[in-house]
């Protein structure tokens, strides 16, 4: 578990992270759970195809969390105009 997509889907966590909290705005935020649910179902291909079944099953969860912070971000009616 040290190849290039390994390492694409490390950066882009942290860069997700980093754009939830730093609090730069809804957009930036709502963006950065969009991220973090990328990076997740990645993390989730890798645990199955490399037999890592808890980094599979950990963000089976956290795809679930940040699908949540999408909704309510980006689609959630009290955010509607």
């Amino acid at each position: 578990m040290n190849g290039p997509l390994e390492w694409i889907t490390s950066i882009g966590t942290v860069a997700a992270a980093s754009m939830i909290a730093f609090d730069l705005g809804r957009r930036a935020t709502a963006w950065g759970f969009v991220l973090f649910c990328l990076v997740s179902a990645l993390w989730i291909y890798i645990g199955l195809t490399e037999d890592a079944v808890p980094l599979a099953a950990m963000n089976g969860v956290l795809l679930l969390i940040n699908a949540w912070g999408v909704w309510q971000y980006w689609f959630h009616p009290k955010n509607s105009a």
